[in-house]
């Protein structure tokens, strides 16, 4: 008997079906949704802040990713000037780039350079990922190529000459354009301009009790103790706090147990010295913070008629009032530089916090650097000077106007008003109250005080309290 099994055709044999390739790594979300919202930034010219609210709104991340993401967006931004140049060094023609892939480029050379806890490694890596992501599998290998070289030859960069090409020294390792980076050099020389630009704060919260509900230490001790935050006591009623999420959430704050406003901003207001039955008009309000700063200092009592020029930022008002329990706002869409004969001398006490450039506050809001032009600094300057014209004339004799900016530009600030002072010399300069404090007090100039935060750790302000004679 034959015990042989049939040969069997190799050819014809069932194969073994082979197993689907994995599919490529993803990057990290984190990383993905700061390249979605850098690349909404770009094309749109939206602000980073409402770029990272509108991709939040419709992505939810974990706090860990949706912080790394915010992180990132912000540094990549604040230092845009500074990562094209490093680029420059080490790309033929950028320009010729896919756009998508020179900024996962410009956001990875970020990692590297300012965010120390992100492994050289994890950079390269993860941005061979994201443009694998992003359907560009033919540039993985510039990629990789760029990122590497651009770490390992990094500290051998030629920057611009400090000396001999100042302008664009500062402009380039500050990442502020030259011309701001020249009218700095100009109105402060080029240690302080320096001092200006490369300034990085804490970028901690800060936050004050509302004065109806409670004193200082009431809500040290029935309100901040509660929370899982740090908090640290500044020198002014206020606090810093860190470590909170989505604070604009938080029970308390909806309550209205507190406002979250800057110290330079709470100056501001503090310049006015409100008290109670004062009739005080704030005219360029919203969103409202100074306004309720105010109101809670005059005790619910009184008036303070709180102006916007737009409808939707009137309404950030209301909602201000509203949810602080403050009474005696009254919230109104109305041009200050439209002159109203009805309210002639009738003030006790008019704060004009002019529309301006906002360089004062780039460390916080560093896209603003790069919006503001030349040409805007004199149509604002232009305004300016319209609304103190105008609103100079609601102020009764013997009240008080004070005029305030979140600016750094001389123009703006301390030659305005010595413009003002000028053609209207019913009105002088008045010292600022004593809660400003000795450190702060002791820079006042002869036409107000400039707050530069390099020097005070605050938010860029400038503040002028004038009397009516």
């Amino acid at each position: 008997m034959d015990n042989r099994k049939p040969y069997q055709n190799r050819k014809s044999a069932p194969r073994r079906p082979r197993p689907n390739p994995a599919p490529p790594a993803l990057p990290s979300p984190g990383r993905r949704a700061a390249l979605e919202v850098l690349s909404a930034i770009e094309e749109q010219g939206t602000y980073v802040s409402m770029a990272l609210d509108a991709y939040f709104a419709s992505h939810p991340l974990q706090q860990v990713e949706k912080r790394f993401c915010t992180n990132l967006t912000y540094i990549t931004v604040e230092n845009g000037i500074r990562l094209s140049y490093v680029l420059s060094c080490f790309l033929k023609d950028a320009q010729a780039l896919n756009a998508k892939v020179y900024l996962i480029l410009r956001m990875s050379l970020a990692q590297h350079l300012f965010m120390d806890k992100v492994p050289d490694s994890a950079v390269v890596d993860e941005a061979v990922k994201l443009t694998r992501y992003c359907g560009c599998e033919g540039l993985t290998g510039l990629v990789n190529a760029v990122l590497r070289r651009a770490i390992r030859e990094y500290e051998g960069i030629a920057w611009p000459d400090k000396e001999t090409e100042s302008v664009r020294y500062l402009s380039v390792v500050s990442s502020t354009p030259e011309w701001l980076a020249g009218r700095l050099i100009e109105e402060y020389g080029m240690e302080a301009a320096e001092q200006i630009c490369t300034y990085r704060g804490s970028h901690a919260i800060t936050v004050r009790a509302n004065r109806l509900k409670y004193t200082d230490a009431e809500f040290e001790q029935k309100v901040l103790a509660k929370k899982v935050w740090q908090t640290e006591k500044t020198p002014y009623p206020a606090w810093y706090v860190r470590g909170a999420l989505d604070i604009g959430k938080d029970a308390d704050y909806r309550a209205g147990a507190f406002s979250i406003e800057g110290v330079s901003s709470m100056l501001a207001a503090e310049a006015v010295q409100a008290k109670p039955a004062m009739q005080v008009l704030d005219c360029c309000a919203a969103p409202g913070g100074k306004t309720a700063y105010m109101a809670e200092r005059m005790h619910g009592s009184g008036r303070i008629y709180a102006w916007d020029v737009h409808d939707h930022r009137v309404a950030l008002i209301k909602a201000t009032a509203q949810r602080l329990g403050l009474e005696n706002i009254r919230p109104m869409v109305r041009d200050a530089s439209v002159l109203r004969e009805d309210l002639l001398d009738s003030m006790d006490a008019v704060l004009l916090d002019a529309p301006c450039t906002g360089i004062g506050v780039m460390d916080n809001k560093p896209d603003i650097k790069y919006k503001v032009t030349e040409a805007q600094i004199l149509e604002l300057t232009a305004l300016q000077k319209k609304l103190l014209d105008t609103v100079c004339r609601y102020v009764k004799k013997g009240g008080t106007l004070v005029y305030s900016t979140c600016s750094l530009l001389k123009e703006e600030n301390e030659r305005q008003i010595a413009a003002f002072l000028s053609s209207h010399p019913d009105f002088h300069i008045d010292p600022l109250p004593p809660a400003f404090g000795e450190a702060l007090l002791k820079h006042c100039g002869e036409n107000g005080l400039q707050i530069l935060p390099p020097r005070d750790h605050l938010d860029g302000f400038f503040i002028a309290r004038m009397k009516r004679s």
